[in-house]
């Protein structure tokens, strides 16, 4: 069977069970996507290489201690972990990422400001986990393109190709993942900012 047939989750399985091919297929699958996700954030070659790796060994450890439960969402799962260590980069190095002019801006651009105290980073941290909690509650779907678009940064063409819908449809989930997050947020009155 040529690689290109053989599904992601198929591949994560073969890995698991002791096909290491497997994963040098996934690698090269999603390679320029997922490197060029990060570059986007990083801009800078050798900072990006080594976020690529850590993403790979994140990957793998994962894997390798069979706690992987993505249910075939493989690149959301890999983008994901990219992200986060893109996040924890600019922490370390207390630089801002540039943001792009009429991006949508959301709480999470700002985690890594540096002229916040720690009381203010405490609070932001909080947001940050209370509206989690409330994105774990929406239904599947909605709960998908919302954490592409926000934690993955992706756009809607791309949300679309990812999980196989029209890009209207995804637009549409993503409308009603703001509603419902907004009738939640005014019912428990939980307050998102500081």
């Amino acid at each position: 069977m040529a690689n290109n047939l053989i599904s992601d989750a198929v591949l994560v399985k073969n890995y698991i069970e002791g096909d290491e091919s497997a994963l040098s297929i996934l690698i090269e699958r999603h390679q320029s996507k997922i490197y060029g996700f990060i570059y986007t954030k990083i801009q800078d070659r050798d900072i990006c290489d080594d976020v690529f790796q850590d993403t790979f060994i994140k990957v793998i450890k994962t894997l390798k201690s069979k706690s992987y439960n993505e249910e075939g969402k493989f690149l959301p799962w890999v983008m994901r972990i990219a992200h986060n260590l893109i996040i924890d980069y600019f922490r370390k190095s207390k630089k801002m990422p540039m943001q792009r002019d009429n991006e949508e801006y959301s709480v999470f651009s700002y985690l890594t400001d540096t002229n916040l105290n720690v009381e203010d980073q405490i609070i932001l941290d909080q947001v940050e986990y209370d509206l989690s909690r409330l994105i774990d509650e929406l239904p599947d779907d909605q709960k998908e393109v919302l954490q592409m678009r926000i934690y993955q940064d992706l756009s809607f063409k791309e949300i679309a190709d990812a999980t196989g819908v029209s890009i209207n449809t995804a637009l549409g989930r993503m409308r009603y993942a703001l509603m419902n997050l907004r009738k939640v947020i005014e019912k428990n009155q939980i307050i998102l900012t500081n």
